[in-house]
């Protein structure tokens, strides 16, 4: 008797939005639930990012919406501004201990753990759950100069997978792609395009304004 296989998504937000801008690639998070929940049963999907307060209109916000009602747990938290010694203005929105926190606390409840990062703070957690009898796979790309993915994440993790590989699986189909592209705010001076930004938020992640039936099979249109 084959024991099902538990597994947990961990998304580091504003890596791979990065990864996918590099790439022109973009991801159907729905797609993404459900090919991780074939041959296997997933138990948890979250999704980190960093907000920017006092934002009259943020740009990720419809998306962040979205995934919170359509089977993700998304972990955010504000931003912090800072000088640095060359007095330059910085925002700093960094999300390595929730994710970090998050999988620890649900290892002993999965077999494997999906990490989209290509962050190498996150090789000793990696390293952490495999202690704990935990398979790591990490999803990010080698496809781009310099590679996304930091060579000491890469080499801990129990597996690899370049992000390109799962375009079939977790890629907007390119008739569904907006004619330009939509601009997340990951740093202070991204600013809202408005409504119509709204609009190409909407149909780039497939996000309606209504919350999506989970019963639905069907691809995100």
């Amino acid at each position: 008797m084959s024991t099902i296989c538990r597994r947990a998504v961990f998304i580091d937000g504003a890596n791979l939005y990065a990864t996918t801008k590099t790439l022109g690639f973009d991801v159907d998070f729905k797609r993404l639930l459900r090919s991780y929940n074939h041959n296997g049963r997933l138990i948890r999907a979250f999704y980190y990012t960093a907000m920017i307060e006092d934002q009259e209109y943020s740009s990720i916000r419809p998306l962040v919406d979205w995934l919170d009602y359509n089977g993700y747990r998304v972990v955010t938290k504000p931003t912090k501004e800072f000088i640095d010694s060359s007095g330059r203005r910085k925002v700093k929105g960094n999300m390595d201990i929730e994710l970090a926190i998050d999988a620890l606390e649900l290892a002993p409840h999965i077999d494997e753990m999906i990490l989209f990062s290509g962050d190498g703070d996150f090789r000793s957690l990696v390293e952490a759950m495999q202690r704990r009898g935990v398979r790591v796979i990490v999803v990010s790309t080698i496809q781009t100069q310099p590679p996304m993915i930091a060579d000491e994440l890469r080499r801990q993790a129990d597996e690899f997978v370049d992000i390109t590989q799962l375009a079939p699986l977790i890629g907007r189909e390119h008739s569904e792609r907006p004619e330009r592209s939509v601009r997340l705010a990951t740093d202070a001076d991204d600013r809202a395009e408005n409504v119509k930004g709204r609009s190409l938020v909407e149909r780039r992640y497939g996000i309606r304004n209504q919350p999506v039936d989970n019963n639905d099979d069907g691809d995100l249109s």
